[in-house]
């Protein structure tokens, strides 16, 4: 049981990176890209690099996801996976981004911690 559940917080942590991702990842600047450049340019290379890094953060994603789901209940799983890819989206702003913050804030992280603590210990499983 507790393989499956670091199973999901490992898919919980590529969610997280996938979601930052999604800031470098831009289908128009690919075609301007290709369109305007020679196909094994820098540019075509660095935005064909972000697209795979995109797909291979998204795709383990969903791979670790589906393993904790085989031991996890559905509800349980992914409320506790999206629960916790945003503590991790909310801590990577504050620790590594800088982005201010507050103590409303905080206490509204832990009441999501506590949440999730909640429905992993009140499971039949």
């Amino acid at each position: 049981m507790y393989k499956a559940w670091a199973f999901l917080l490992i898919a919980a942590g590529f969610e997280a990176a996938w979601t930052y991702s999604l800031k470098k990842v831009s289908l128009s600047s690919i075609k301007y890209a290709i369109t305007e450049n020679p196909f094994f340019s820098m540019t075509v290379g660095k935005e064909i690099g972000y697209l795979l890094i995109y797909l291979g953060l998204g795709g383990a994603n969903i791979f670790f996801l589906s393993l904790s789901l085989k031991s996890i209940p559905l509800t349980l799983a992914i409320a506790s996976w999206t629960a916790i890819s945003l503590i991790f989206i909310k801590l990577f702003d504050i620790l590594i981004l800088k982005t201010p913050t507050n103590s409303l804030e905080i206490f509204f992280l832990t009441l999501i911690i506590v949440g999730i603590v909640g429905l992993k210990f009140s499971s039949p499983n």
